[in-house]
């Protein structure tokens, strides 16, 4: 899962992040473990999965093992069904507790059959999987969810592919950790989930990769949270033309910079956000600013303008694939501080003309295709003394 679940605002809200504008504004950003000690106040031990990072507190200088799984579902089924019975009693605290306003089910459903039609069938099928329960069916349209945000890094490279590659930066406690491979409504695709049927990233049969980073902007608004957009436009559209004018109709609650790769080499960044319009650029690279820094302290605190002039760097020299791959899993593109919630849980490499994904980590690679996964299951090692 993606975002702060859970966590109380300064003044001690018991209802959550109280104002959020407020929350993150009155935080020393230079200092990235100040903002992060918020999260302190989260109920670890009522993590959905016993075993894996959800239970416990942090680790502070230990090798944190994490499992990452896999599984393939043409339809909502069996695998579906208990990934979110899983998820679902932790998602739905964060749910609850946001801050902002949240939906019932028949005003979610109404804003899902207004953007994202073709979603609705599918939606329907996992409302009814966890009981017909309105707030499921609120919270699995993502409309309004709660403020979240993330670091990550992105681009999208020709020589040797066309690949998009990405880190996933983030706390590994609030990562889904599961790669799913559907065809809701017939369309294939493959990527890591998140937000119970969301992407965070992800490749389809018709040749299109899609990713995302967070924009670097505090700003909420009405809209839906960004897993549930990329599922979408993975699931509907086949070039970057069409996930192009797609992203620019659909409203987000937040401002996020997704990067789109097709299997003919075409790219393109598109800068979303809830208080303007969508901006279309011929970027390759994303990192957590959309053109301009406009939050300073946050982007000084997770690196953003020193990692995207690195890609950019990297691509202007003519780096391949392998060598965007191995930059990834270095500083200052590998992040290492797990233990305070900011760490690269997984390198992803999408090629849109063959279909595949793999993930990496510094010593392994996890390879899948639309055609046929790879293992069930990896066993990576998240250490902070990687260099």
């Amino acid at each position: 899962m993606t975002g702060n679940r859970g966590a109380e605002d300064p003044a001690g809200d018991p209802a959550g992040w109280g104002d959020w504008q407020r929350w993150v504004e009155g935080v020393d950003w230079s200092d990235w473990r100040s903002w992060l000690q918020r999260l302190a106040t989260i109920d670890w031990a009522a993590g959905p999965w016993p075993g894996i990072p959800w239970e416990g507190e942090p680790q502070q200088h230990a090798v944190i093992p994490l499992t990452v799984r896999a599984f393939g579902e043409d339809e909502p089924g069996e695998r579906m069904a208990g990934q979110l019975a899983a998820a679902w009693p932790a998602f739905r605290r964060w749910w609850q507790e946001g801050a902002n306003a949240r939906p019932d089910a028949e005003q979610a459903r109404a804003r899902l059959a207004q953007h994202m039609p073709e979603l609705v069938p599918t939606w329907q099928r996992l409302t009814a999987m966890l009981g017909g329960d309105p707030v499921a069916g609120a919270a699995l349209a993502l409309w309004n969810p709660p403020p979240f945000l993330t670091g990550c890094s992105q681009a999208a490279v020709l020589p040797g592919g066309p690949a998009l590659i990405r880190n996933y930066d983030w706390d590994y406690r609030l990562f889904d950790a599961t790669v799913a491979r559907t065809a809701y409504g017939g369309r294939r695709v493959l990527g890591m989930l998140d937000c119970l049927w969301g992407l965070l990233d992800g490749v389809n049969d018709a040749g299109l990769a899609l990713s995302l980073t967070f924009g670097g902007r505090p700003q909420v608004g009405e809209g839906f949270g960004i897993p549930l957009v990329i599922r979408y436009v993975l699931q509907v559209c086949g070039t970057v033309e069409e996930a192009v004018r797609t992203l620019q109709r659909i409203p987000v609650h937040m401002s996020y910079n997704v990067t789109a790769l097709d299997r003919a080499g075409r790219r393109a960044t598109v800068y979303l956000a809830p208080d303007r319009p969508p901006q279309v650029t011929d970027r390759v690279v994303a990192t957590n600013y959309q053109g301009t820094v406009e939050w300073p302290p946050y982007a000084a605190a997770i690196r953003t303008v020193e990692r995207q002039e690195l890609l950019e760097e990297l691509l202007t020299a003519g780096a391949d694939v392998g060598q965007v791959v191995a930059a990834c899993l270095r500083d200052p593109l590998y992040a290492t501080r797990f233990s305070t919630g900011f760490g690269t849980l997984y390198t992803a490499e999408y090629r849109p003309a063959e279909g595949i994904a793999r993930y990496h980590w510094p010593g392994q690679t996890w390879t899948h295709s639309l055609d046929k996964l790879g293992s069930d299951s990896i066993q990576v090692q998240l250490d902070p003394s990687q260099r």
